[in-house]
């Protein structure tokens, strides 16, 4: 006989690989949808509100891939940057991890450990472009991103044509939100060109600085350039690792795909 508790842990497995599969492939982008880039480039922002939590996707940690996440209590002060990417028809019609039905027309993210929902404003660093999303599903589990933006966020943010973009993303308060929707500047503002900027690829932090020389001395085998930068941990002397400048983000892809070559198995991507 099945216990009750067998049951909803059942529940509980089928829920997370059903959402699991729908935010870690990338998404095909040779679907076009009906509607024309101008059209859905006007579809409004969404509107920060209080809410309550989501009843799915807020467990507290979860594993996906053999890597454990841990979701955030509160999304109060969050700041982020670092790659986006987007996903669109391959999911369309699908639920989210909080038990939605993604809708690639509609302004939402995916996050791997904020809240659900928690809204984001969403800055593209290489055009200057601002968008405000409803974070209502988890991912990308794709070790260089930290957003996955809708079909229709990622036209609003330019975002479609490369597939990526780096993005600065700040969590809004929506009991202290006082915005009208999608800032002015979102709408009407001509697309800039920009240089994109330079980032990293942080590989670790070290105490001890022998550590960090061996680390920076087995990544020169990357043909990139790699730096030891001094910092302070807790009130200590600490020895960042980091390979970089870079302003590519498919050169980054590639550096981060051949780290565990080298026995690193974490890192993070750095934007100054």
């Amino acid at each position: 006989m099945i216990s009750v508790l067998s049951v909803a842990k059942i529940i509980i497995l089928v829920s997370l690989f059903t959402w699991i599969s729908a935010c870690s492939t990338a998404p095909k982008k040779d679907a076009a949808p009906k509607q024309s880039p101008a059209e859905l480039a006007n579809i409004p922002d969404a509107v920060p509100r209080v809410e309550p939590k989501s009843e799915l996707g807020n467990m507290k940690t979860y594993e996906v891939f053999g890597k454990r996440y841990f979701v955030l209590d509160s999304s109060d002060g969050f700041t982020q940057k670092g790659i986006a990417s987007w996903y669109g028809p391959d999911f369309h019609g699908k639920k989210t991890s909080s038990g939605e039905i993604y809708d690639m027309y509609a302004m939402t993210a995916a996050h791997k450990t904020l809240p659900l929902p928690t809204y984001l404003e969403v800055k593209n660093l290489e055009n200057g472009r601002k968008i405000i999303v409803r974070v209502n599903d988890r991912g990308p589990f794709h070790d260089n991103r930290i957003v996955d933006l809708s079909y229709t966020a990622a036209i609003k943010l330019d975002v479609i044509g490369k597939g990526t973009a780096l993005v600065e993303i700040r969590a809004i308060n929506p009991g202290s939100y006082r915005g009208g929707g999608a800032p002015v500047e979102t709408r009407s503002r001509p697309r800039e060109k920009r240089a994109p900027p330079d980032f990293y690829i942080q590989v670790g932090v070290f105490s001890d600085y022998g550590n960090a020389t061996r680390i920076k001395n087995k990544l020169l085998a990357l043909e990139a350039p790699v730096r030891i930068e001094e910092t302070m941990l807790n009130g200590a002397a600490a020895f960042r690792v980091k390979i970089g400048p870079l302003n590519d983000i498919d050169i980054a892809d590639g550096i981060v795909d051949r780290l565990e070559l080298f026995d690193v198995h974490e890192h993070r991507i750095l934007l100054e």
